[in-house]
């Protein structure tokens, strides 16, 4: 079976998964509003339920990117630390004994995705500290995500180490915890950025490409599916009737 380009529901993504540790990443729980320039950054709460609760039907454990090694253990990532992921997505995980890891932009905290509008999307509100405490009490972890969020490989050295490494100290600091996961933004990252990022001392580096991450693969270039919505495609009309 050919895999879709992102994931939406476990059925074709069964074997798979079966072959190695998967991650999925998330960003906003929420509808698109009407005009949204890239619609696959939003999940709808129903739909984030639904997936949720179809994995932890399936009986996956809810681990964080290091613990690749349970058996059938699946990793939920969350980029950019958004409010929506607390107030809409929290409830949901708790239900079904879903923990999480969120990586969070450390000077944007309690302020807007501003990142977004530089690049023509919608900016959005951001967990401040209380709210990320919140998340931490609930049993969840947090992760880097650099400290403004830009595109790493278009930085000069100088200015990518800063960025990875500042980010770590300053949620270190703020939240009192060892910080020991980060994800690249946007996906954006070269092997200098790979680097930096093992200098700053990470165990593991999250990306955007898809696959399933196996032993001997690299914990700095850990692959992520996008969770999303399923396009509404004839073609995936007639799988969701007929399988």
């Amino acid at each position: 079976m050919t895999l879709p380009n992102y994931y939406s529901r476990l059925s074709p993504f069964r074997e798979h998964f079966s072959e190695g540790f998967p991650i999925l990443c998330y960003h906003k729980i929420a509808a698109p509003p009407p005009h949204a320039r890239i619609k696959g950054l939003y999940l709808e709460p129903s739909l984030f339920r639904q997936q949720i609760q179809e994995l932890a039907a399936e009986g996956f454990s809810f681990v964080s990117p290091e613990e690749r090694h349970q058996s059938k253990a699946i990793a939920i990532t969350f980029d950019d630390g958004f409010l929506n992921n607390l107030e809409a997505a929290l409830p949901v995980m708790k239900e079904a004994g879903c923990r999480a890891i969120n990586f969070l932009v450390a000077d944007r905290i309690g302020k807007r995705s501003d990142w977004e509008a530089r690049e023509g999307g919608e900016a959005d509100s951001l967990m401040d500290e209380a709210q990320v405490r919140e998340w931490l009490a609930a049993g969840n972890w947090i992760g880097a995500h650099t400290c403004t969020h830009p595109r790493l490989s278009q930085l000069s050295r100088a200015q990518a180490k800063e960025e990875i490494q500042a980010s770590k100290k300053k949620l270190e600091d703020q939240f009192g915890l060892r910080i020991e996961h980060f994800a690249y933004p946007f996906g954006d990252y070269n092997q200098e950025t790979i680097e930096l990022v093992q200098d700053a001392g990470f165990r593991t580096a999250s990306t955007m490409h898809r696959g399933i991450n196996r032993t001997g693969n690299s914990l700095l270039e850990l692959a992520r599916w996008t969770a999303r919505y399923e396009s509404r495609t004839l073609r995936n009309l007639f799988r969701s009737l007929f399988g």
